[in-house]
């Protein structure tokens, strides 16, 4: 996992051949703009979806700790705050069901390790091996999640 703010990804543009072309788009988005959706941005390889809702609640979240087998997630936040849960796949226990091939997803009954804040121009990664409960929060949060193909 990293997260860091968008002034500070430039650092992150060797780790995945899609990375630089998915900052460049972040940086070309009119965020006041934008309305929720879903976004193509170079075919398969990375796709954009907008969220402008109400957070969940932490319990409502974690009960769909989520992790990815072909996409790496670049979770941004645009406006309010969003607070996280995390964990490392290879300490996750249980599995809540099969792996979903189509949406690829699957969730964990595991409780995250750590919680923390994503404030308006900051972002969080996570990889294959990161297992994640986004959308936590007490007023309206908006997003952009970009999926990196692996």
């Amino acid at each position: 996992m990293i997260l860091d703010s968008l002034h500070s990804a430039s650092k992150y543009f060797g780790l995945h051949p899609s990375f630089a072309k998915a900052f460049e788009y972040i940086s070309k988005t009119d965020f006041n703009a934008i309305e929720p959706g879903k976004y193509e941005i170079d075919g398969e390889l990375l796709k954009a979806t907008v969220f402008d809702k109400k957070g969940m609640t932490q319990e409502e979240s974690t009960a769909k700790f989520e992790c990815h087998n072909k996409f790496i997630d670049i979770q941004l936040c645009i406006r309010g705050v969003e607070k996280m849960g995390w964990k490392p796949r290879e300490t996750c226990k249980t599995e809540k069901a099969p792996y979903n091939e189509e949406k690829d997803v699957l969730f964990y009954t595991d409780a995250p390790d750590m919680f923390f804040e994503l404030h308006s121009g900051q972002f969080t990664i996570f990889f294959p091996s990161d297992v994640h409960a986004p959308m936590i929060g007490d007023g309206e949060i908006k997003k952009m999640v970009i999926k990196v193909k692996i």
